[in-house]
């Protein structure tokens, strides 16, 4: 286990030096549009490599989930065979890196029998760095972190990621949103749900939900939240699976079942 955290801390740590390298210099104009308010930079590809490369070096014989991958998500899940799976996003936040904004990471996990035992968030621009590992506890530069003490919903402080790339699903989020913010004591939401998975696992989020999240999105995250005493769901109540869906999270059971009613 301890090799695991150390190979996804280098890894991230990688990410994060490509990001510094290219911080300021890499605009929206130098990037390619995957889909609507979807990019990808030459800063995403080259911390891609960076991350990959001590992945590779480390465990030879390990199965590689990566966002920026040539291959599709279901297709590269569907090369997964049960070996160790490591699950890399070289910048979450792309948008925020191309505008100048300091919110966005490098994230990497590895997972063992579909859930994550290891994983490592990379602040490029402020240097902080959160790790976790299974059983071993949740850590931020070193420190030991825990989720926020248990309060109810209209004390929490409550993150969110708007569903940009699913346009379909901004009804019935704004459905959602509405009632959060008349039920907690605010909203907010910054462009990367890893680095808002740290938020929780410190405390400086009580709880968060989005409605569309990607396994690189949440798979580091998750590790996080847990060893920090959190709670992680899917929208119906049932485990995260690495697999793309619904998220929803909290410092505690009993805020997590009045946040999921309040969505519902």
């Amino acid at each position: 286990m301890d090799h695991l955290l150390q190979t996804a801390r280098a890894a991230a740590e990688a990410a994060a030096r490509i990001h510094r390298r290219d911080a300021g210099s890499i605009t929206l104009a130098g990037a390619t549009v995957k889909a609507r308010a979807d990019y990808v930079s030459k800063t995403d590809l080259d911390a891609q490599e960076a991350a990959l490369e001590v992945i590779h070096a480390n465990h030879r014989d390990h199965t590689i989930l990566a966002e920026e991958s040539d291959e599709a998500l279901d297709d590269q899940l569907a090369r997964w065979d049960g070996r160790p799976l490591w699950i890399v996003d070289p910048l979450d936040g792309t948008a925020n890196f191309l505008h100048e904004h300091p919110h966005y990471c490098a994230s990497v996990a590895v997972a063992i029998d579909g859930q994550p035992v290891a994983g490592a968030i990379v602040s490029g621009s402020t240097g902080e760095r959160w790790w976790a590992s299974a059983g071993k506890g949740a850590f931020k530069s070193g420190k030991r972190i825990h989720v926020s003490t248990e309060r109810p919903m209209i004390e929490a402080l409550v993150g969110t990621g708007f569903p940009f790339k699913m346009l379909d699903l901004m009804p019935e989020y704004l459905g959602q949103l509405d009632r959060v913010l008349r039920s907690a004591s605010g909203v907010r939401r910054a462009g990367s749900a890893a680095l808002d998975l740290c938020y929780l696992a410190q405390g400086s989020l009580d709880a968060f939900w989005e409605e569309i999240l990607m396994p690189w999105d949440f798979a580091a995250g998750m590790i996080l939240v847990q060893e920090a005493g959190g709670v992680l769901t899917r929208s119906d109540g049932s485990d995260l699976e690495i697999a793309p869906g619904t998220v929803r999270g909290a410092n505690s059971g009993s805020l997590l079942d009045e946040l999921l009613g309040v969505l519902q």
